[in-house]
């Protein structure tokens, strides 16, 4: 498959997920996770195994650190996130959070299962392992460009930790 093919089938098979599977946005005060659109866009740009710093998510989801450092500070007190070492300024996600997340995302978990319950435990390693990579690639693609704005003086980061 060429690369061209892979956009065309990227480009009509995304939206048809999307659409069949995506979920209404949540407003803070209308979910039991008191969760904004951007707290669950943070959320979901965490890892529970690999630290990230707050200063490089800020940059990478493009708000303000200090919108990034207030957004924490909820999230840790609400038990979605913790920090990664008791004196450092990296955060991990929680199980409280990854529960959050399963229940807040724009891919409604309940039709996202109905639909890989429809498929073969091998096609659904298949799909997993292809979106995961296309995931990683992304991230290594985002991470390439804020590390070569940052060596020309354009971006506001240090890219100190690879994004999960």
């Amino acid at each position: 498959m060429t690369v061209d093919q892979a956009v065309t089938a990227v480009q009509v098979a995304y939206p048809q997920v999307y659409l069949a599977c995506h979920t209404r946005h949540q407003r803070k005060r209308s979910t039991e996770h008191r969760l904004s659109s951007r707290d669950s866009s943070i959320l979901a740009h965490l890892d529970e195994a690999i630290p990230v710093a707050p200063g490089r998510l800020a940059t990478h989801l493009g708000i303000a650190r200090s919108t990034m450092s207030e957004a924490l500070a909820v999230l840790i007190r609400l038990g979605y996130v913790a920090r990664a070492t008791p004196i450092g300024a990296a955060v991990v996600l929680t199980a409280r959070g990854r529960r959050a997340i399963e229940e807040t995302s724009v891919l409604e978990t309940g039709r996202l299962h109905a639909v890989l319950a429809s498929l073969s435990p091998a096609d659904r390693r298949l799909v997993s392992r292809g979106l995961m990579r296309l995931a990683a690639a992304c991230r290594a693609l985002s991470e390439a460009a804020d590390w070569g704005a940052a060596r020309a003086g354009t971006a506001e980061s240090s890219p100190t930790r690879r994004m999960p």
